[in-house]
């Protein structure tokens, strides 16, 4: 990857940072963890690699993507308003009475959300149900998904995994948001994924693992996934919860919390200088 698509993608990174933390933080409360740790991976997916059309968002050519783990909603929601789906104005109204964006994904709601998410592995199941379809079709749609570590804890999540890898399908690529947290304490203690990698392998997927906030290391494994044939592909995505917001990064308690006015915005300060960093200096 060229430094200057580097750069224009961990700048997009960081401005969908500061949508979610704007959106969240104006209602005070909500899964501001899971949203912030996914945000590589979809400025990745959305600006560069999909083929969508916001003025369109039901062309049937278009690549679909569904956010199994659904309570990342903000994430997606801000990339969504930034694409042009619908009015950033809808952000202020996030998980309020008669909103179009809840607190999980609704796809009769919500313009460009291709499948209502919120009870745990449905929406992957779904997701390969659209893989196996749009094989079958042969248009050339891929299909992308994220998944959550502690979602991965459902036997559903291991059952539509099977029968990806039996059925090969390779239009399909999966990230799990592996932050290592769930609402009720660390993956590892609850019951351990480990070993993750090997596991997707044995199902017959080809896995790659990275850093899942180095946008350059999520970009490379998404152009092999891309041209692997014969399997579906698995990205594991080693991320940190919370990932650019000082008061609730790797913290359990980010699954879903109060915040303040004066955190996020303070958040969202530090996530301006960062991108700017001689907005810091003084003279």
């Amino acid at each position: 990857m060229e430094e200057t698509e580097r750069n224009r993608l961990a700048s997009k990174a960081n401005e969908i940072r500061q949508l979610i933390l704007e959106m969240i933080g104006k209602l005070g409360v909500g899964h501001i963890g899971g949203s912030l740790s996914i945000v590589e991976a979809l400025t990745v997916l959305y600006y560069k690699h999909m083929a969508v059309d916001p003025e369109n968002p039901l062309w049937d050519k278009r690549d679909r993507f569904v956010l199994s783990k659904g309570h990342g909603g903000p994430g997606l929601y801000a990339v969504l308003a930034d694409k042009g789906y619908f009015p950033k104005a809808w952000l202020d109204t996030l998980n309020k009475p008669n909103t179009n964006l809840p607190s999980h994904c609704d796809r009769l709601k919500t313009p460009g959300v291709d499948m209502t998410a919120g009870s745990l592995a449905q929406g992957f199941s779904a997701a390969v149900g659209m893989a196996l379809a749009a094989q079958m079709d042969g248009r050339g749609v891929r299909v992308y998904a994220i998944i959550g570590d502690g979602e991965s804890q459902e036997g559903q999540i291991w059952e539509a995994a099977m029968f990806a890898g039996n059925r090969h399908l390779d239009n399909m690529i999966t990230f799990l948001d592996y932050n290592n947290m769930q609402i009720d304490g660390l993956v590892s203690e609850i019951n351990s994924l480990e070993p993750v990698a090997e596991k997707w392998r044995a199902f017959g997927w080809n896995v790659y693992e990275v850093d899942g906030h180095d946008v350059e290391a999520v970009d490379s494994a998404v152009v092999l996934g891309k041209r692997f044939k014969g399997k579906p592909t698995m990205i594991v995505l080693n991320t940190t919860k919370g990932k650019g917001a000082y008061f609730c990064e790797g913290k359990v308690s980010s699954h879903n919390m109060t915040i303040t006015d004066e955190q996020w915005r303070e958040a969202v300060d530090r996530l301006r200088k960062e991108s700017d960093p001689a907005s810091s200096c003084e003279g």
